[in-house]
């Protein structure tokens, strides 16, 4: 997929062709790089970035470092932001790579084994991305319908449980795919450790907790159709919240390139050497 401007950047972020927090943000960075090289309005081009996906906070992070490049120069130095967009990517790819080798490293190690993969329902990203991305580190998994997972648990088949996120507030609260809460839940009722992987740049600590966080709602569409055919009975309602909100207590630790987090989460992360998200 070639994108040459940043309104068609936003269209892939919003309709999820680009997927992750932190390649959403990479994405946006570079969306800001064709606006000023289409001389287009920056400003507007990056309020329509920002909106494209508001549960995510790695978009607002990589926006702001853009915005912040951009200072007061005229005309804009369009070769400068683009430095910056590809020093943002680096540092995103060095990061993700990390954080990727949590499970190739366990399982180099003889520690992973094997790995169950909620399917992620409505999108899939589990089935999708998750499943060709283990596949390609050799790691032997197996997808699961998302409702699952609590019978695994309860026949001894899960030794701990892992997601991502999408925002984590300042008192540990994770805003992360749909189901995730669930999880969370299931995963404590077994007495099984629930782990979140989370860059630093998806811990807002400008978001007091979980109730500030903007919940993204997509169409319903996603739930009654799939693959545009419908599969739910004519006239149906559906209600397709993109994300939900893990409470910390449910959180064992965050795996993080400042080694594994655990409470009191508070004032953890109020002590990371973040970089300004405001």
């Amino acid at each position: 997929m070639q994108l040459h401007r940043w309104q068609e950047v936003a269209e892939a972020i919003s309709s999820m062709a680009v997927r992750g927090a932190p390649a959403i943000g990479i994405a946006a960075a570079w969306g800001v790089v064709l606006a000023a090289r289409s001389g287009d309005d920056l400003p507007t081009a990056i309020r329509g970035l920002r909106a494209s996906r508001p549960t995510a906070v790695n978009l607002g992070w990589a926006l702001n470092r853009m915005q912040a490049a951009l200072g007061s120069a005229s005309p804009v130095d369009v070769d400068a932001l683009a430095g910056v967009a590809a020093a943002l990517q680096q540092e995103d790819r060095l990061l993700t790579q990390r954080l990727v080798d949590v499970i190739a490293a366990a399982h180099a190690r003889g520690l992973l084994c094997h790995a169950w993969l909620d399917e992620t329902r409505p999108r899939l990203q589990g089935a999708a991305l998750s499943a060709w991305e283990l596949g390609c580190l050799g790691v032997p998994c197996t997808v699961i319908v998302d409702g699952a997972s609590g019978l695994l648990m309860r026949r001894g088949e899960v030794d701990a449980v892992m997601v991502g996120c999408d925002r984590v507030a300042a008192n540990g609260d994770v805003a992360n795919k749909i189901g995730t809460y669930n999880l969370a839940l299931v995963a404590r009722a077994h007495g099984i450790p629930f782990y979140v992987c989370a860059p630093g740049s998806s811990i807002d600590r400008a978001t007091v907790d979980g109730d500030a966080i903007t919940i993204e709602e997509r169409d319903a569409e996603e739930i009654t159709h799939a693959k545009g055919v419908g599969v739910a009975a004519p006239g149906a309602q559906a209600w397709n919240p993109a994300f939900d909100i893990t409470p910390a207590h449910l959180v064992t630790g965050f795996i993080t390139e400042f080694g594994v987090l655990r409470p009191p989460y508070r004032e953890v992360l109020s002590a990371l050497p973040l970089p300004n998200q405001l």
